[in-house]
C-alpha cells in the first residue's frame, strides 16, 4: 500500500500526525529499495586512529576523492582507541547499507591474537572493499652506534645480548612487532622499549638514550636528511619510492622480513555486494590517480588499490603471520 499524508490522515489523530508521517520517513529511508541509486546521502567514512597522524590524511584524501566521484560528501569520523576495535565495533553494528565505512589500520591483523575475546569477528562480521596502501617502517640507528648494515646490527646484537634497545611507538603497533620478527629471524636478544609516540622514541633515539628503532617513515625522515639518524633498511618487500637506494631488510641478508603499516577499507557484513562493487571501483580510481599517488608517498606511503577478495587474503596471512610472532615471542595479549 501507498502512504500519502491524506491517506496517512485517515489512520492518525491530527495530534499524532507528524509522528506518523516521520515513522514512516524514516521507514523508508531505512528500507531502500533494491533499485534506489547509490549514494543518495552523505557517507560516514570511520578512521580507526587519531587525526594528524598518517592514517589520518590517507584517509581524508580518500574521503575527498571518493566525495568527487560518488558526487556525495563522505565525511571522515576519528574513533581513536584500543587499537581500532572501538571504530571497528561501531562498523560491525552499522546498516549494511553502504553509508558507514571503515579504514582499518594494520592492527586488524594483530588483534585476533593479541586480544582473547573480540567483540566480533573480523572476518565475517566486516565486508572488504580494497587494499587502500601500505606503509614501510625504516630501521634507524643513533649517530653513537657505529652501524652502517643489517649485518653490523646482527653482528653487535649477537655480541651484545640483552644490551641493545628498540623504541617503538607502543606495544603491539608495526614497529614492535619488527623488532620482533627481528629478533625472531636472528636468534638475537634485544630489549624493547615502549613509547606513548613516535616523537619522544625518535628523541632518545637521537640522544642516544635507545639504541635503534624500526620506526615509522614520517616519523624519521627528517631526522635521515639532517644526519641525525643513520638509515639502514626499509622493512617492505620492495624499496620504497620515496628512498630508493635504501636496500630492504629482506635483501641485506634476512629473506623473507616484511613488516608494513597498512590501511584497508571494509563495509558492515551484508552490505549489497553491488554497493560493494561501486565503492571498489571508485576507490581504486582514486587511490591510483597520480596527485594521490604521489601525496601518499609523500607521507610514507605505497598506494596498493585491490580488489575486494585480495584484500582479506592479505588480512587472512597477517593474522596467522603475527599469531605465531606473538607466541613465539612470548608476548602476553592485553
Amino acid at each position: 500500500m501507498r502512504f500519502t499524508s491524506r491517506s496517512v490522515s485517515q489512520y492518525c489523530t491530527p495530534a499524532a500526525l507528524t509522528l506518523c508521517l516521520a515513522a514512516i520517513a524514516g521507514h523508508a529511508q531505512a528500507a531502500q529499495p533494491a533499485g534506489s541509486p547509490y549514494p543518495e546521502r552523505p557517507i560516514r567514512l570511520l578512521i580507526a586512529q587519531a587525526a594528524g597522524g598518517n592514517a589520518d590524511i590517507i584517509a581524508r584524501a580518500l574521503a575527498e576523492g571518493l566525495s568527487e566521484r560518488l558526487g556525495q560528501n563522505v565525511v571522515a569520523d576519528n574513533r581513536p582507541g584500543a587499537s581500532g576495535i572501538i571504530a571497528t565495533e561501531l562498523t560491525v553494528r552499522a546498516a549494511p547499507d553502504g553509508y558507514t565505512i571503515l579504514l582499518v589500520p594494520s592492527s586488524f591483523g594483530v588483534n585476533p591474537a593479541a586480544n582473547r575475546k573480540l567483540p566480533y569477528d573480523q572476518l565475517r562480521d566486516l565486508a572488504p572493499i580494497t587494499m587502500v596502501a601500505s606503509a614501510p617502517n625504516v630501521l634507524v640507528v643513533g649517530p653513537a652506534l657505529k652501524i652502517k648494515t643489517v649485518a653490523d646490527l646482527v653482528q653487535a646484537a649477537k655480541a651484545n645480548p640483552g644490551k641493545l634497545t628498540y623504541g617503538s611507538s607502543g606495544n603491539l603497533g608495526s614497529p614492535h612487532l619488527a623488532g620482533e620478527l627481528f629478533e625472531l629471524m636472528t636468534g638475537t636478544d634485544m630489549i624493547h622499549v615502549p613509547y606513548k609516540g613516535a616523537a619522544t622514541a625518535m628523541l632518545d633515539l637521537i640522544s642516544g638514550r635507545i639504541s635503534l628503532s624500526f620506526a615509522s617513515l614520517p616519523s624519521a625522515i627528517a631526522h635521515i636528511r639532517n644526519g641525525r639518524l643513520t638509515a639502514i633498511a626499509v622493512t617492505s618487500e620492495k624499496r620504497f619510492p620515496l628512498t630508493p637506494d635504501l636496500p630492504t631488510v629482506s635483501e641485506s641478508g634476512l629473506p623473507g622480513f616484511e613488516t608494513t603499516a597498512w590501511q584497508g577499507l571494509v563495509a558492515p557484513a551484508r552490505t549489497p555486494p553491488s554497493i560493494i562493487k561501486r565503492l571498489n571501483v571508485e576507490s581504486v580510481q582514486v587511490i591510483n590517480h597520480p596527485a594521490m599517488r604521489e601525496r601518499m608517498i609523500q607521507n610514507g606511503a605505497e598506494p596498493v588499490g585491490s580488489t575486494p577478495e585480495a584484500l582479506w587474503d592479505f588480512a587472512r596471512k597477517q593474522i596467522a603471520k603475527w599469531g605465531k610472532v606473538i607466541k613465539a615471542a612470548g608476548i602476553t595479549p592485553n
